[in-house]
Formats: C-alpha cells, structure tokens, sequence
C-alpha cells in the first residue's frame, strides 16, 4: 500500500524556517520532520511513499539522493572521486518524489499523483507537518470495515497553554499543555479510495474544502477517532514543543525502534 505525503506547501507561518527549505524539511532533533512522519509509517509496515513536492522540492531531493552518505561513514579516493560507504544501517524504504507544482493546492496536488496510485487499491494520505503516534493498522482496519470512500484521523486539538483544574479559587491539578476534551479536528492521516480523486477539480482545489465537504454530504467520509498524541509543527512554538519532546528521550511519536 501506498502512502502519499504533502510536502510542497510554504510554510509561512515558519518563514524564519523555510526561506531556504520546504517545511518538512525542518528539523526536529536534527532530522526533517519528513524523517519522522516516513518512521511512523514504515514502523507499522507502510514503507513505500509517493512525497508530492512542490515549493524547494529540490531540498527533498537532494536531501535522499545523499541520505546513504549522510549516514555512514565514508573513505574517499581524492585523486579518482570513488568512494566506498561503510556498513551501515538504512531503512528499507522505496521513495516516488514527484514535482506536482510550486503553486498546486493540496487537493491539486493530490489529483496530480493519480498515475503513481493503484487502480482498486486504497491508500494512506497524510501531511508533511504533523507527527503522531497513531496506530495506522487499526486505521486501516476500520476503513476496510467500514467500506466507504474515506477515513479522516479526527483528533483533540492541542491546548496552547497549561490547563488549570480549580475547586473555588483553589488549584487542585496542573497538566501543562493538555489535548483539548472538546471537540475534533481532521489531523490528517487519512485512507483513501483512488474514486475521491473525482471529486477535486484541478489544482487550485483545496482538498480540506469542496472534495471533503463533497464526499462528507454523500456519507462517504468516516472518522476514526484518536486519542492519543498529535502535534502538527504549524508555527516556531509548535517547533520547540516538538524540539523539547525529541530531547527528553520520551517523544510520544517515536513508536519505532
């Protein structure tokens, strides 16, 4: 099964971040988040990825043709440029990077990997900003179960600030940044039937718009309900939260090895 990841968008809201990179490519604990949401999958046995770049798509490219030698160690031959890479440990995984357009929406960009998916075969679908610990088997169980169109991941929003529980003017607990009880949002992570391709326009089409609001009013979009951690990266607060996560040693994402 195939899994395709957004990764052409601006980033404006990191423009401190991306003025030289596409947002994925901005690092948390010193490898893109594009590294992180690829370990999500691969971990849980989706491996084969369909990046749909766009802005600086160059980066992202660069960044896996060299991603051998950026990880091991290297003797080089000066006078003849042969190198030898050393034993090394490299995920077993296989990349389509494809150029969907600097200006293609997200559902544009979608529309424009049709040929990259399998007729009569469903695919995953996420973001190239936002890391989670989802379990994607159950995901993709639900959808199977379920047989429509598409799965959207709904998830709690993250509070912005620490959460204060009072008993009069008394605070009674603490818990710094908690999930939201109130309320879900689409956090990305999606299954999907190639027909939802149908119902995006071209690519100035949002897919968060008219084709989901589409496929909702036909009854063919089910939400899968997660609990657990979701984070996206949308701004500089969202990159150190993330930062400071990855340092403690307990990032709630890392479910792989």
């Amino acid at each position: 099964m195939k899994t395709i990841l957004l990764a052409g968008g601006l980033g404006t809201r990191l423009a401190e971040e991306t003025a030289s990179i596409p947002k994925p490519m901005v690092e948390i604990g010193g490898r893109p988040i594009l590294w992180h949401i690829m370990n999500i999958y691969a971990c849980q046995g989706f491996s084969e990825f369909v990046v749909a770049l766009g802005y600086k798509g160059e980066v992202v490219k660069d960044y896996f043709l060299q991603f051998n030698t950026r990880n091991a160690d290297l003797t080089i031959k000066l006078a003849t440029g042969n190198r030898t890479i050393h034993e090394a440990s490299h995920p077993d995984w296989t990349l389509h990077l494809v150029d969907t357009g600097l200006s293609t929406q997200t559902g544009g960009r979608l529309k424009r990997l049709a040929r990259w998916l399998d007729d009569g075969e469903a695919f995953m679908m996420t973001y190239g900003d936002g890391v989670s610990n989802v379990d994607l088997k159950s995901l993709l169980q639900f959808h199977r179960a379920h047989g429509r169109l598409a799965t959207v991941t709904a998830v709690r929003p993250p509070a912005r600030f620490g959460g204060l529980h009072l008993d009069g003017d008394r605070v009674t607990a603490f818990t710094e940044k908690p999930q939201t009880g109130e309320g879900w949002i689409n956090g990305g992570f999606f299954v999907l039937e190639k027909k939802v391709l149908d119902f995006i326009q071209g690519d100035g089409t949002y897919w968060e718009l008219d084709p989901m609001e589409r496929i909702a009013r036909e009854g063919q979009l089910m939400a899968f309900r997660h609990e657990g951690f979701w984070q996206p990266m949308d701004t500089l607060r969202d990159k150190k939260h993330l930062e400071d996560l990855w340092n403690s040693g307990k990032a709630p994402w890392r479910i792989w090895p």
